[in-house]
C-alpha cells in the first residue's frame, strides 16, 4: 500500500516548484499539480514504481507542458496577455519589469512548440539544473542522447525566438505618439 500522504508531503514542494516555473501562474500549477498525483495515483493501480521523485517529476512537466501548448494556442485565438512568471530582483524599475515579463512570455511560447522530449529535457537542464546522467534514465535515453536532445531544442528554440518579432520597447513607442 503506498503512503500517498508522506508521498505529497515529501514531493509535493518540488512539484509545486515545477508547475509553477513552467507555467508562471498559481490557477495553472494548482491544477498542474493536482493532475500530476492523480496521474500517480492511477498509475500506481496498475504498476508499482521505484523512484516516485523522478515520476512526479516527469508527469509534472508533461502535464505543464501540456498546459503551455494549450494556453498558447488559446492565445493565438484571443491574443490574451499572460502573467509574469516571478516578480524580478526589488529595486527593478517599470522598464526591466516589462522586459522580464516579455522574456518570459516568449520563452513559454517558444518552449510550448518544441517536441515534448526536447522541451522535456530543457526545462529539467536549465530550469531545474539535472545533469545529463541524472536526465538519461529519466528521459529513456543514454547520456549523448541527452546531449542531441538539449541541442536540438536550443536549436528550435533560437529559431522559434528569432521568427517571433519583439515588442517595441516602451520609449521608442512613447517617442513615436
Amino acid at each position: 500500500m503506498v503512503d500517498w500522504d508522506a508521498i505529497v508531503a515529501r514531493e509535493g514542494p518540488g512539484v509545486w516548484r515545477t508547475a509553477y516555473r513552467l507555467l508562471g501562474n498559481h490557477a495553472d500549477a494548482e491544477d498542474c499539480f493536482q493532475e500530476t498525483f492523480l496521474s500517480a495515483f492511477a498509475l500506481s493501480r496498475h504498476e508499482s514504481f521505484v523512484h516516485p521523485t523522478a515520476l512526479l517529476h516527469r508527469l509534472t512537466t508533461a502535464r505543464a507542458l501540456d498546459r503551455l501548448r494549450r494556453r498558447y494556442r488559446h492565445a493565438r485565438r484571443e491574443n490574451s496577455v499572460l502573467e509574469l512568471n516571478e516578480p524580478p530582483a526589488q529595486g527593478a524599475g517599470p522598464s526591466q519589469l516589462a522586459e522580464a515579463a516579455e522574456l518570459s512570455e516568449r520563452l513559454r511560447a517558444a518552449l510550448a512548440m518544441l517536441p515534448a522530449k526536447q522541451a522535456e529535457a530543457f526545462c529539467l537542464f536549465y530550469l531545474d539544473g539535472w545533469d545529463y546522467a541524472r536526465m538519461a534514465p529519466h528521459l529513456d535515453s543514454s547520456v549523448n542522447g541527452v546531449g542531441v536532445l538539449l541541442h536540438r531544442a536550443r536549436h528550435k528554440l533560437r529559431q522559434i525566438l528569432a521568427e517571433v518579432p519583439q515588442p517595441e520597447p516602451a520609449e521608442r513607442r512613447e517617442s513615436h505618439e
